[in-house]
């Protein structure tokens, strides 16, 4: 559903890589991720793993460093 968390684990392709953020559902029934870096378009459903909900608030990750 739009406005989900998801990670996405794209194995080969121009997208390949993995994508953490929003997802927002196209018409076409491919999703759309808003990452840090920007968005990544076109991603397919079976890609994505949920990781939370959308509930209406904007969540964000910080890296941390361990010393």
């Amino acid at each position: 559903q739009t406005g989900d968390r998801v990670r996405a684990v794209v194995p080969s392709g121009k997208k390949a890589g993995t994508h953490t953020g929003r997802v927002a559902i196209r018409k076409t029934g491919s999703f759309n991720i808003q990452t840090e870096q920007g968005a990544v378009q076109g991603i397919s459903w079976r890609h994505c793993t949920l990781l939370q909900r959308g509930d209406g608030y904007g969540y964000h990750q910080i890296p941390t460093t361990q010393h």
